[in-house]
C-alpha cells in the first residue's frame, strides 16, 4: 500500500493516539522477562518514525523498516530535527533480506491487520522469527474483532479544523473480518486560501486470539502474553485492541 499524501497528514491525524503507552508497555514486559536495558529493536510498519523515536529517546537501538517511501521521508526527517539517528529502510514485512537478528521486535498501532491474506500474516511471523535473536521478544497489537465489527464498519467519523479537515467512512470488506475505510482530506493550501482534496482507501483484517496464536506457535514462537487495551488482564468480548508478547524460544 502507498500512503501517498496521508503520510504527510498521519501526524496531524494521530496526535492524540497513546503512543506513550505503547513504549510503556513494552518496557515493563521487557524487565518481566529479562530482556537488557539498551535492546536492538526492530520497528516493523513504523510509519512515520513517531514510535521509533520515542524508543530511541528511551535508549534503545532502533531500526526502522515501512513499505511506503513517503511515510519513511516522513520518519527520516523527523529523527534528524530530534538528533536521533535511527536507520530506516524501505522493505515489506513479510521479506526482510538483509537484516540482522534483533532483540527486540515490534508490530505496532494495528499495523499487522493492513496484511490482507492469512499467508501475509503468516509469512509475517516467519520472517521475524528469522529476525529475532533466540530469547528476543515479540511484540504487536492488533484490533479485535468487534472493534471492526462495532467500532468501525458502517460509521462515518469527520474532523473539522482550520487547516485540515476529512471525512471517513468505514464499511465491511469483501474478506471476512475485513473493513475498508475510505478517507477524504482538505487541506489548506495558505499561498492560495484555497482546500486541496485528497481521497484514501485503507484495508483492515483481523483473525479471532485463536488464530493469531495458532499461527505463532506453528512459527516457532512461545506465547507470553496475550492481553488488551494496554492492561495487563486477558481480552474479553468487547476488548478493542489485543496485544500479543511472544518469545522466540532458547534451543
Amino acid at each position: 500500500m502507498s500512503y501517498q499524501q496521508f503520510a504527510y497528514l498521519y501526524d496531524e491525524l494521530m496526535r492524540d493516539a497513546p503512543y506513550g503507552e505503547w513504549v510503556k508497555f513494552v518496557k515493563e514486559m521487557l524487565v518481566k522477562y529479562n530482556i537488557n536495558e539498551a535492546p536492538h529493536l526492530l520497528d516493523l510498519a513504523c510509519g512515520t518514525g513517531e514510535l521509533s523515536v520515542r524508543f530511541a529517546k528511551e535508549g534503545f537501538q532502533v531500526t526502522g523498516v515501512d513499505l511506503s517511501e513517503d511515510m519513511l521521508a516522513v520518519a527520516q526527517a523527523k529523527a534528524e530535527s530530534q538528533g536521533e539517528r535511527i536507520p530506516f529502510f524501505q522493505q515489506n514485512m513479510r521479506d526482510l533480506e538483509g537484516q540482522e537478528q534483533f532483540d527486540v521486535i515490534g508490530i505496532f498501532c494495528d499495523s499487522l491487520n493492513y496484511l490482507e491474506t492469512e499467508e501475509e500474516v503468516i509469512d509475517t511471523f516467519s520472517s521475524v522469527f528469522q529476525h529475532l535473536r533466540s530469547g528476543g521478544l515479540f511484540f504487536f497489537d492488533v484490533h479485535s474483532i468487534d472493534k471492526l465489527s462495532h467500532g468501525f464498519m458502517n460509521q462515518t467519523f469527520a474532523l473539522n479544523e482550520e487547516k485540515i479537515s476529512y471525512i471517513w467512512n468505514s464499511f465491511p470488506g469483501e474478506l471476512p473480518d475485513s473493513v475498508e475505510h475510505e478517507l477524504s482530506f482538505f487541506v489548506l493550501d495558505e499561498r492560495t486560501d484555497k482546500y486541496d482534496r485528497y481521497d484514501e482507501l485503507h484495508f483492515q483484517r483481523t483473525y479471532p486470539v485463536q488464530q493469531y496464536s495458532t499461527w505463532l506457535l506453528e512459527s516457532g514462537f512461545d506465547i507470553l502474553e496475550i492481553c488488551a487495551d494496554f492492561a495487563p488482564s486477558p481480552p474479553q468480548s468487547n476488548s478493542e485492541r489485543i496485544f500479543f508478547v511472544v518469545r522466540k524460544t532458547e534451543k
